[in-house]
């Protein structure tokens, strides 16, 4: 199981649908307030469908209550435009922890000081990012691609 993190989501129909895609390839959703949305909020209920009884999720309200959960920080792996290691060059292990900043500014430099396994996912200089659903599941192919081997 891969676990796929969500440092303070901003857009509920982003959170939706990585909770749908998360059902999907049976990956865990953990999710660190605050919150641009409440988990309640119609636009994540529509984006994730009737999924979202089947997600296995968790919310912590601090990065740090988050991070006691992690057995092996080694296998925390940050995803940052900034990085210049691309996510394809990384082997990924069942249980790796896939971290996601918000959609406005991505991870804090804080949260960046906290790992040291950063990723970036490869993109045409003509555009500024992806939207964060589809990082996600750029990074959760690859990772399942990877342990279907």
């Amino acid at each position: 199981m891969l676990n796929i993190v969500l440092v303070e989501p901003e857009i509920p129909n982003n959170t939706g649908n990585i909770g749908r895609l998360c059902v999907g390839t049976g990956s865990r959703l953990h999710l660190i307030h605050p919150f641009g949305f409440q988990i309640t909020d119609k636009n994540l209920k529509r984006s994730g469908l009737d999924y979202w009884v089947h997600l296995d999720w968790k919310e912590y309200q601090s990065v740090e209550e988050w991070m006691d959960q992690i057995p092996d920080k080694s296998r925390v792996f940050l995803f940052s435009s900034h990085s210049p290691k691309s996510y394809l060059q990384e082997t990924f292990q069942d249980g790796d922890w896939l971290v996601f900043g918000k959609e406005s500014v991505g991870l804090s430099k804080e949260v960046l000081g906290l790992f040291e396994n950063h990723l970036t996912i490869p993109i045409s200089p003509l555009v500024r990012s992806y939207n964060l659903a589809n990082s996600v599941a750029f990074a959760i192919g690859e990772a399942k691609r990877q342990l279907s081997i």
